[in-house]
């Protein structure tokens, strides 16, 4: 696919993803999703190649690329395998992100080369029971005792959480009753008190190891807080708007993988005595497949390229990831739906495409809270 809005560069990472992908992912994408397995086999290659720092500082261990080739990372490997873009997503987005932007020093060479090398995966523990898209009702704490936090929290439906070794936790770190200053503090695989929940048996995504994660009266150094006490809501904020952008490259990728895929049957698949493909009715599907493949394209490569020149860039992601993600729900719809019963049954790639893309439009923000950031930015606007 050649894309004259690329650069030769963003060109040459994508026939990189591409090819890799293809190569070590292809193959087992519909056996990791029966088993809901993560592929260690295939990460491990991938952090060599940069897939677990794609935007972390070259000085830490990174690949220094731009947003743009973020995007296109996670499309490509979603294509292919969309638990594994979401993976390299979340770890890139809100896990490594917020280190490098808000750690100090000490953080970043303590944390980021790890990270960034895919020898350690990270996690965004937001979610709890009862605080999802209210982000202000977490009720998780870390209260100050001498050099450490002493951490209480349930976070639940995290992603990467069964392979996570470091993750950023949101908390109440306000010492009194009745106060809430959320804060973001950093808790790693391993220490007491830190215990890993079962395994969601979800609907897509299978792949990727959703769990709770929770800790007991957690002991975390005080070095561990993430900037300051109280700048919980604007870190996780700030890095939304990235994630928001991987969550909208990988639902594109997801679409692209259904196009191709009812494009390849409507050839292939004879009934009435030619290729489906030559009846009206399935024309006009693919008609609207592709236009809505390539209009969430051009809204997630733009809101890379707004991230990438430092402009505000909350209202183009969260547009990017509400339509990139609708139009996944409807292009995987009608690929099934071209597909017929064949659709239907697991022995068709389309059926996973389909439940993949189901979620899209839930994590990082459901499509209802991007309709009221797209408007409330709007309404600023126009002030």
């Amino acid at each position: 696919m050649h894309d004259p809005i690329l650069t030769d560069k963003h060109r040459i990472v994508r026939r990189s993803v591409r090819d890799f992908c293809e190569k070590e992912l292809r193959p087992i994408a519909a056996q990791i999703d029966q088993e809901a397995r993560f592929p260690w086999e295939v990460a491990e290659k991938m952090g060599p190649l940069g897939y677990f720092g794609i935007q972390a500082p070259r000085e830490l261990g990174g690949a220094g690329l731009d947003t743009v080739s973020y995007a296109i990372t996670i499309e490509e490997v979603s294509r292919v395998s969309a638990a594994i873009g979401l993976c390299l997503s979340v770890h890139n987005s809100v896990a490594l992100y917020p280190i490098v932007a808000f750690g100090s020093p000490e953080q970043h060479q303590r944390w980021v080369p790890a990270l960034a090398k895919g020898e350690k995966i990270g996690a965004f523990c937001l979610t709890e029971p009862n605080a999802g898209s209210d982000a202000g009702g977490i009720i998780a704490t870390a209260l100050a005792d001498g050099d450490d936090w002493v951490v209480n929290a349930n976070k639940v439906f995290v992603t990467n959480g069964g392979i996570a070794d470091i993750c950023l936790v949101f908390t109440n770190t306000a010492q009194g009753s009745g106060r809430k200053e959320v804060s973001v503090v950093v808790a790693e695989r391993g220490t007491p008190g830190f215990v890993v929940g079962d395994l969601e048996d979800l609907c897509g995504m299978r792949a990727n190891p959703v769990t709770s994660i929770r800790l007991y009266d957690c002991r975390l150094p005080k070095a561990n807080l993430l900037g300051k006490t109280g700048m919980g809501l604007r870190i996780g904020l700030a890095a939304l708007d990235t994630g928001r952008i991987g969550i909208a490259a990988q639902a594109l990728g997801i679409a692209q993988a259904a196009l191709e895929e009812g494009v390849r049957y409507a050839n292939q698949r004879q009934q009435f005595g030619v290729p489906l493909g030559n009846h009206q009715m399935i024309q006009m599907m693919i008609a609207d497949m592709a236009t809505q493949v390539d209009a969430a394209r051009m809204m997630v490569y733009r809101a890379a390229r707004i991230k990438d020149a430092n402009q505000p860039v909350t209202k183009a992601a969260a547009q990017a990831k509400l339509f990139a993600s609708e139009a996944a729900g409807k292009v995987t719809d009608l690929a099934l739906q071209i597909h017929g019963g064949y659709g239907y049954s697991k022995a068709y790639a389309v059926e996973r495409y389909y439940r993949d893309a189901r979620v899209t439009r839930i994590y990082e923000g459901t499509s209802e809270v991007h309709r009221m950031v797209i408007a409330r930015e709007a309404l600023r606007e126009t002030l």
